[in-house]
């Protein structure tokens, strides 16, 4: 009976112990966690771990939110028996052990540490014990258990006799719940310090302080200064005008004599920098009016798109014409003696380029300007545009990483401001200048309606060489008008030299058929692709 008595008490001891072990299984893993903090701040952790033979997985909190600006961070190093993946360490062995940097921070005369003892686990801590061992003696002690953003005290928080060591105690710990514990120590035990990172937001990225206030004061001081560079090189063009402007006899022995050998095509360029559509407009007529084309009208019926042929007029001195004037001599005609101008717009577009070109070099030729105005404007303008680029980048960098946005913002308003301000860099030279003032004087002349006393015999000729003129300034019909007056009187078969209207055509429409050659023209011109840039 003994023995047997002996055999139903280890089975039922037996018994015992196999419904116990799924209960502790249940239960969950105990945790004894070992702290040291180091002088220079880094802090020791040990972990040795009781647990089932589940895998354990630990998601470590490794940033938190310090204050409106900066997030604090904490770095793990020197992990032994687990793997770090990202912010998850893996367990691979019973004890785990890993350094702690930016868990020390000062707060309120003391130096504290905390750091989230456990937590992140993903199996429930049935028991977890943490002890902390640091430089100084223990000035204060607290704990928090459950959610992060709990306040809710630990089960136990104690320190020793001497107040060097600090012990936690927190049972039943769910799953990716924390045990956080802090202590205090006398300021300056360690040479820790919080890592701080900077949290993006628009209103820290562009924050306006002594840096970028300076930034953004010695733009506005940089922009002032350009614009009264500005102003020195450009406004010497109203500075001469004002005082070289009178005085202008575009008349000598009853010929023509543009003020400063200035042509029509040349003003325009001379005027804004600008090699214009018009420009080329008024140079096609004044080659008419000077005998190398003539310029013959077509018939046509009443709904007919007007149309012009241009001739090429033989033994025109081609060689006296400058080079920009030849240029538009040979892009006219390409090797023809006739062409209407209906054909231009698909023919002009392979020379339109070296016109263009040419009646920017000329300008320099002419002394007017040191260089080229389109190159100038390029230049200028390319600084800026890359200003703009490099400005853009910067304040992306700027915003991202540092609270400085606002000097990358400062870079592209000064890009801006060059890329805009660089249409206006070309500066004429003293001579350019002085013959800006002396063409101004001209269309003040031109429009005067006082044009002296000219011969007869020469008003034909003379008035013919004002109206290209009259095309830049914008006063084309009103000269139509004045040279139709000088030899119309009202007959079919008037013409002038340079222009032969149809049969039932007089010069009473001369200044209707100039005003629509004039916009005719520019519009064949305007639509090659070429000199879209004019």
């Amino acid at each position: 009976m003994t023995g047997f008595r002996l055999t139903l008490a280890a089975l039922g001891a037996t018994a015992l112990t196999l419904l116990a072990t799924p209960a502790l299984a249940d239960a969950g893993i105990t945790d004894e966690v070992t702290m040291t903090l180091a002088k220079d701040g880094t802090l020791h952790v040990v972990e040795k771990l009781t647990r089932a033979p589940d895998v354990l997985k630990r998601t470590l909190l490794t940033k938190t939110r310090f204050d409106d600006d900066n997030d604090r961070v904490y770095r793990i190093t020197n992990i032994k028996g687990g793997k770090l993946d990202g912010d998850v360490l893996t367990a691979t062995g019973q004890t785990i052990e890993y350094d702690v940097k930016g868990a020390v921070a000062t707060s309120g005369g003391v130096e504290e540490l905390r750091w989230f003892a456990v937590s992140g686990w993903n199996v429930p801590i049935a028991k977890a014990t943490v002890q902390v061992h640091g430089p100084g003696q223990v000035q204060n002690l607290s704990c928090f258990a459950g959610d992060l953003t709990s306040a809710i005290g630990c089960t136990a928080a104690t320190m020793d006799h001497v107040g060097t060591r600090a012990d936690f105690e927190q049972e039943n710990i769910a799953p990716g719940q924390a045990l956080t514990v802090v202590v205090g120590y006398p300021k300056g035990s360690s040479s820790g310090a919080p890592i701080l990172e900077r949290r993006f937001s628009l209103a820290s990225a562009f924050a306006l302080d002594l840096v970028t206030g300076g930034a953004m004061a010695g733009l506005l001081v940089l922009l002032l200064g350009g614009l009264g560079l500005l102003y020195w090189t450009r406004g010497r063009d109203a500075r001469v005008a004002g005082h070289e402007k009178g005085g202008v006899d575009p008349v000598q022995n009853g010929h023509f004599t543009p003020p400063d050998g200035v042509r029509p095509g040349q003003i325009g360029t001379l005027v804004d920098e600008q090699a214009d559509v018009i420009d080329v407009t008024a140079t096609i007529v004044d080659l008419a009016v000077r005998g190398y084309l003539r310029i013959d009208e077509q018939p046509r019926q009443t709904y007919d798109a007007p149309d012009w042929m241009l001739v090429r007029l033989p033994n025109a001195p081609v060689n006296a014409l400058l080079r920009y004037e030849r240029a538009l001599y040979d892009a006219v005609f390409d090797g023809r003696d006739t062409v209407l101008l209906s054909q231009l717009s698909g023919s002009f577009a392979g020379h339109l380029g070296k016109v263009r070109d040419a009646l920017y070099a000329d300008v320099v030729t002419q002394g007017w300007f040191a260089r080229r105005p389109d190159t100038e404007r390029t230049r200028w303008t390319t600084i800026g545009v890359v200003l703009i680029g490099l400005g853009l980048l910067a304040t992306v960098a700027l915003a991202w990483f540092t609270t400085y946005g606002l000097l990358g913002l400062a870079l592209v308003i000064a890009g801006g401001a060059l890329a805009v301000g660089g249409q206006y860099m070309p500066a004429k030279t003293a001579k350019g200048s002085a013959a800006l003032a002396h063409t101004m004087g001209f269309r003040e002349y031109l429009f005067s309606g006082d044009l002296g006393e000219v011969p007869e015999q020469h008003r034909v000729e003379l008035f013919s060489r004002y109206l290209p003129y009259a095309v830049i300034f914008d006063g084309v019909e009103h000269w139509s008008r004045v040279v139709a007056s000088v030899t119309g009187n009202g007959h079919q078969s008037d013409n002038l030299y340079w222009y032969h209207g149809p049969a039932e055509w007089d010069l009473s429409k001369f200044a209707g058929s100039m005003r629509t050659f004039t916009t005719t023209t520019s519009g064949a011109i305007s639509a090659s692709r070429q000199f879209r840039t004019l």
